[in-house]
């Protein structure tokens, strides 16, 4: 762990027990820490529970930040999707800590379901995963909005087996040109579109997102990343100049249809990728009837040893992208 994570985890476990807006929400428990701020579950005054994201004080004081944080609540509640996390309040604190008010989920993330389970999931359970994402997606373009971060970290099943897609902090506006002057690259490595890791900004749009979801697939079914590097900014330069390689290449078995439906996602140009959200699930409503009896699943490669950058805080070795929140102590909960 990095002395800046060690100073962010303590200076947000001091704020337990505290209040915000003068005893409005208390806050009872610290689920995670990124680079951005601190989520908590909180109890509302009247006793509901609620998770509050709370964005880092420093952060809150510079208004660029603070708006696209806040751009969340409005981009959830734009969407109005089932799996979408409801965020039901915005506010500044008397001290100008700006937080989001957001349904408290309890269940756990695709990611940690996919270690639990030896860092391999069943070709079933990834192509019940990517319906129900691009379900959301589907209803997440219709609305002009890109997510821009889609990781296994970001997808959530509650207990009642609802996916839930988590942390639209990042996403853009198609129409908002005023959020894509910076040249800023945004997202996870590991998972993102070559345009995206490239900075080139004005080319992203929903077949950014496509190309995110076939990253997800390809390494839940293999256990390997697309791109294999030794630190994020290897990964992202790799992301952004080399084609991906197939999912055939680190899963000679998988079934052929399946194995096209991830190549085509994956595709370097976005021109040749699914066209939408609503085709890739009509090519994976088509690929679902190979999925049957299934050669064995590869095994799983020794990772690849990893570094986190310069600043970059991390919550435990998992974590190596600013802004990731792992849980930090029950893993069951998470807004």
């Amino acid at each position: 762990m990095t002395d800046e994570y060690t100073q962010l985890a303590e200076r947000s476990r001091r704020r337990l027990g505290t209040s915000l807006r003068r005893g409005k929400y208390t806050l009872t428990d610290l689920l995670g820490v990124g680079a951005m701020g601190a989520v908590y579950e909180a109890a509302h005054r009247n006793g509901m529970r609620v998770a509050i994201k709370l964005l880092h004080e420093e952060l809150s004081r510079r208004e660029d930040v603070r708006a696209r944080f806040l751009r969340e609540g409005y981009i959830a509640n734009k969407v109005q999707h089932p799996g979408l996390v409801r965020v039901l309040d915005d506010d500044v604190d008397d001290d100008g800590s700006t937080f989001l008010v957001m349904e408290l989920l309890k269940g756990r993330t695709i990611s940690a379901e996919w270690e639990a389970s030896g860092r391999v999931l069943p070709a079933r359970r990834v192509v019940e995963i990517a319906s129900a994402l691009l379900d959301v997606l589907e209803a997440v373009h219709a609305q002009g909005i890109v997510h821009r971060d889609i990781k296994p970290d970001n997808l959530f099943v509650t207990l009642e087996q609802t996916l839930k897609v988590l942390d639209l902090g990042i996403a853009r506006l198609l129409l908002e040109e005023r959020m894509t002057v910076s040249g800023q690259m945004m997202g996870t490595s590991e998972f993102v579109a070559p345009e995206q890791a490239g900075g080139r900004i004005r080319e992203i749009d929903s077949r950014t997102d496509i190309y995110s979801v076939g990253a997800v697939m390809f390494t839940l079914l293999s256990g390997r990343e697309v791109h294999e590097a030794r630190t994020p900014m290897e990964a992202t330069i790799f992301a952004a100049t080399r084609p991906a390689r197939s999912l055939l290449e680190v899963w000679p078995g998988a079934p052929s249809a399946l194995a096209r439906l991830v190549d085509v996602a994956l595709c370097f140009e976005r021109e040749r990728r699914w066209s939408s959200a609503t085709e890739m699930r009509g090519a994976l409503a088509h690929a679902a009837r190979f999925v049957g009896c299934l050669p064995p699943a590869p095994e799983r490669p020794p990772p690849v040893p990893r570094t986190g950058p310069m600043g970059t805080v991390v919550m435990d070795p998992r974590a190596t992208q600013p802004g990731e929140a792992i849980p930090l102590v029950k893993p069951g909960r998470r807004g």
